[in-house]
């Protein structure tokens, strides 16, 4: 039997992210949503300024399927711009607040942006390749003098929802990846994939209206976008936005706030931990910890559970192109399974195979491939790229790991992270995890750098603890009694920081490029 759906029929059963904002919005009307500095937003009022601002887009010419490019950092105007695109039917296109000169003209260019929405602090990089763009419209997030997005939002604008022909495989935002190893890739993400993720991280992550949430890592990034702001926005929680992890700002908060979920990378956690304020601060509030977006040591996260003792710790792993969360370890895991990703969420399917693409057996190497209704279709007007990432059916993340006879995940490495010395494979994460746990220690990268003898040198990079002293000998010397001989780092470095981009991450590529250079140079 054939089926016609009227136009009437289609409207009445989409489902773009749009629609679930709003249905949240009328089970949430008078709850606070969103604080920003001196600015509250209740469920209302919010939904009002993303409908003023996504009717005055389309207003000032901007067109459904055109790109949206979003350049600062958190504000409550970064989160409304964004809805406003997926009410209005454009792309957003969120760019790293970091970069400037030739890698933003590239993302905003290779996107073909029709729009450029920045904060004033960083308008300097924006004016000085503006001459060189193809956007038609330029304005400032909040507190410019011209086009200011949040004079539309709080103006007297149409406060109804555009009527807009939307379908759910529609493309909804280009989220570039962090560009390690190539320039920047826009991966597609549909609402369908964004809301399939927010359905999973709501069921893994016990995401709930009672969520007094902290967000203060970069929204560009998809991990807290859209695995804890979006999936918190649709359960009706509380959120508190900060422009950056400031530690002091973020403990005392935590405090002030009362915040009983809060998400962040290792080195904020690592942060967090090393400073003096975590200790004069009342905690207690914290019930629910969130660490992913790289691989947490080992000696860390007991750190972190023996000093946050009412924190019921989730991992969540996954990458950009995956919306970003594919699978959770959860609190009741961690006891006899610390150092596991954990199982797939509710909407992936996950397994670990050879280069043939045939699964390891439990236990064994291999790279880690998906299948689910999270996943990008496509990286933007990269064909071949694309079908490098989906070759064989699967989605190929680009980690190495291995899965338990239980069907945990564990994720030994990035591919590019593995270390050849000697003809042998070394996980620099295995070295990582035990310098760790040298009491001096605050932080470490160990990375590969090209040698003569060994082909890859395993190299550590390391930072202290406040007051403590270590000489980099000792150190070698403290891994010979935990390592096999090819393990141990044949240089340690001891600086003051660890280079990372504005997500948090470690950047081991701008350390494998330093010391590659350093140690070529000691040698000539």
């Amino acid at each position: 039997m054939e089926y016609t759906l009227t136009p009437e029929i289609r409207r009445t059963i989409r489902n773009t992210i749009g629609d679930a904002f709003h249905r949240s919005v009328v089970r949430n009307k008078d709850r606070e949503a969103l604080i920003f500095g001196d600015r509250l937003w209740t469920y209302h009022a919010l939904d009002e300024a993303v409908n003023r601002l996504a009717n005055g887009l389309l207003a000032l010419g901007l067109k459904p399927g055109e790109r949206v490019a979003a350049y600062g950092k958190n504000s409550d105007m970064y989160v409304i711009l964004w809805l406003a695109c997926t009410r209005a039917g454009f792309i957003h296109v969120p760019i790293n607040y970091a970069l400037v000169e030739s890698e933003l003209e590239y993302i905003v260019e290779q996107s073909r942006s029709a729009a450029l929405f920045y904060d004033p602090a960083i308008a300097e990089h924006v004016k000085h390749i503006q001459p060189r763009l193809s956007c038609r419209l330029y304005g400032t997030m909040y507190g410019g003098d011209e086009l200011d997005l949040l004079r539309i939002a709080q103006g007297e604008g149409n406060i109804e929802p555009p009527e807009m022909s939307l379908d759910e495989n529609d493309v909804v935002q280009l989220l570039y990846t962090s560009g390690t190893t190539s320039r920047p890739k826009g991966a597609m993400m549909t609402h369908r994939a964004l809301l399939a993720e927010y359905m999973s991280v709501i069921i893994e992550c016990q995401t709930d209206s009672s969520d007094r949430s902290l967000a203060p890592l970069p929204l560009y990034h998809s991990a807290q976008m859209h695995a804890f702001v979006m999936p918190q926005l649709l359960v009706g929680a509380r959120i508190v936005l900060l422009p950056a992890p400031e530690p002091a700002t973020v403990l005392r908060l935590i405090e002030e706030e009362k915040i009983n979920t809060f998400f962040a990378p290792p080195t904020v956690w690592i942060a967090l931990l090393r400073h003096p304020d975590f200790d004069r601060r009342d905690l207690s509030s914290l019930t629910k910890g969130f660490y992913g977006a790289s691989i947490m040591p080992l000696p860390v996260l007991q750190e972190l559970a023996r000093r946050l003792p009412n924190a019921r710790l989730f991992n969540a792993y996954g990458q950009s192109e995956m919306a970003p969360v594919a699978t959770v370890l959860k609190p009741e895991d961690h006891k006899d399974r610390p150092a596991s990703a954990g199982r797939p969420a509710i909407n992936v399917e996950t397994r670990v195979v050879d280069e043939q693409m045939r699964d390891v057996a439990p236990g064994e190497l291999g790279e880690i491939v998906h299948r689910s209704p999270h996943a990008m279709i496509g990286y933007w007007e990269k064909p071949e790229e694309t079908a490098e990432a989906f070759r064989g059916g699967w989605f190929h993340s680009g980690d190495v790991g291995y899965l338990d006879e239980a069907g945990y995940l564990y994720v030994v490495d990035r591919i590019k992270d593995i270390i050849n010395t000697g003809g042998v494979v070394v996980s620099s994460r295995e070295v990582e995890e035990c310098l760790y746990t040298h009491p001096a220690v605050a932080e470490v990268a160990v990375i590969a750098v090209p040698d003569e003898k060994w082909i890859e040198a395993v190299t550590a990079v390391v930072t202290l603890k406040q007051g403590a002293k270590l000489d980099p000998q000792e150190l070698i010397e403290y891994a010979k009694g935990k390592l096999a001989p090819f393990k141990v780092p044949k240089h340690v470095f001891i600086v003051d920081d660890l280079p990372r981009n504005t997500a948090g991450k470690l950047l081991k590529r701008e350390l494998r490029a330093r010391y590659a250079d350093l140690l070529k140079g000691s040698k000539g």
